[in-house]
């Protein structure tokens, strides 16, 4: 009975040395970090996360959210689809600041204006939240990323009773034209982003919205407050590292625009040469069908088969013709069936509805298309003429 009984009373002492170490003392500081962008697309948006800094308790940890979960059966089917959790993570402060030191990436840090009770329901939430059973998430990018659950997260913590004040420099902006002040127009990164992202990311995001880009959380709570009088929510702010500066070397010769040029040229001479010869270059009517085809294809799957908010309406199918690939053998027979020149009326009209969805602002295309649609326009002028003459 005795080594039972001394067996129950370590336990239960064990028991008050984790809750004790859970209790933060008044010392403790929470903290909001705002790191950089990176150099890579991944990471061109920066990141954000929560510093719990108790040297009473000789805890300095930092959990962010928004980590890989690469233990996930069908990983890369499941991230494809929009349906792959991903994780809160948890890191000594030392380890995540020589990381990103590393990486050359600014780490900033808004020490929040949290009464006792506040920062012990906070750390608190993300104790519970790291736990195995509570770690995973399904990861939205606009609404529930890195930086919305640290807006959503202090939120709870001070019972929803922040208030979030326009920054100076506030300005409206659509989804896209927030992504284009994080990624150059000319570049593969924001080509692949308007070509899979449809019409619901140009409507005018609001104050609130602004606030998926960890850049806008550390702006927004720079200037936010706390319940109903004028306490503000960061007590104060610091530079933890400064990025050093670097000289990109970006190449036009390999930007989107200089290659769809070239392309676009490339099919504009392709045509000339035909219609000086009176002839037809089947190889290359087939191969724009498929890869306009096949690119339909695409986005129809990333608008209906996954559960990406982001690629929904996406007009690129105006050019991006899923029908394309249907029609493919009426461009090996001599005389195709008279259907298909108004088929390509149609291409050409498509091509006439895109560029009005453009200039009335139902949704933004890729800069670099312009040398492409206008390469197909023509092509498909001219393949109405040929087959009228035939």
């Amino acid at each position: 009975m005795k080594k039972i009984f001394f067996l129950l009373l370590l336990l239960f002492s064990f028991e008050i040395i984790q809750a004790q170490d859970v209790l933060l003392s008044d010392n403790a500081e929470i903290s909001v970090l705002t790191v950089g962008p990176g150099t890579e697309l991944n990471d061109a948006f920066g990141h954000s996360g929560f510093r719990i800094k108790d040297p009473s308790r000789g805890l300095d940890v930092v959990y962010g959210y928004g980590e890989y979960d690469f233990d996930s059966p069908n990983f890369y089917l499941k991230f494809a689809q929009g349906k792959l959790n991903y994780l809160i993570s948890k890191t000594e402060f030392n380890r995540f600041y020589q990381v990103y030191i590393y990486y050359n990436r600014s780490i900033k840090a808004q020490v929040l204006n949290l009464s006792q009770a506040e920062k012990q329901k906070l750390y608190d939430f993300l104790v519970n939240n790291y736990k195995p059973e509570n770690r995973r998430y399904l990861y939205e990018f606009f609404f529930d990323n890195c930086a919305t659950k640290i807006k959503d997260v202090t939120n709870l913590a001070v019972n929803n009773t922040i208030t979030f004040n326009k920054p100076k420099d506030f300005k409206d902006a659509t989804f896209r034209t927030l992504i284009y002040g994080k990624v150059n127009k000319n570049s593969w990164g924001s080509f692949g982003i308007d070509l899979a992202l449809g019409s619901v990311i140009d409507r005018q995001a609001t104050p609130e919205e602004h606030m998926f880009l960890p850049e806008n959380i550390y702006k927004f709570f720079e200037v936010a407050t706390i319940g109903n009088g004028n306490k503000p929510l960061v007590k104060q702010n610091h530079l933890l590292y400064n990025r050093k500066k670097i000289i990109k070397s970006e190449s036009f010769t390999t930007s989107p625009i200089f290659v769809f040029s070239l392309i676009g040229l490339f099919i504009l001479f392709i045509t000339f040469k035909d219609y000086k010869n009176n002839t037809r270059s089947n190889w290359i009517d087939v191969t724009l069908f498929i890869t306009t085809g096949l690119l339909g294809i695409l986005i129809l799957l990333l608008w209906f088969a996954t559960d990406h908010t982001g690629t929904h309406q996406n007009y690129n199918l105006l050019w991006a013709f899923v029908l394309n690939i249907f029609v493919i053998g009426q461009l090996f027979k001599k005389t195709p069936s008279a259907w298909f020149v108004k088929y390509l009326k149609l291409l050409v009209i498509l091509l006439c509805l895109l560029i009005l969805h453009w200039l009335i602002g139902v949704q933004v295309f890729s800069i670099a298309l312009i040398p492409l649609l206008v390469a197909l326009f023509i092509r498909y002028v001219f393949l109405i003429k040929y087959f009228n003459r035939s």
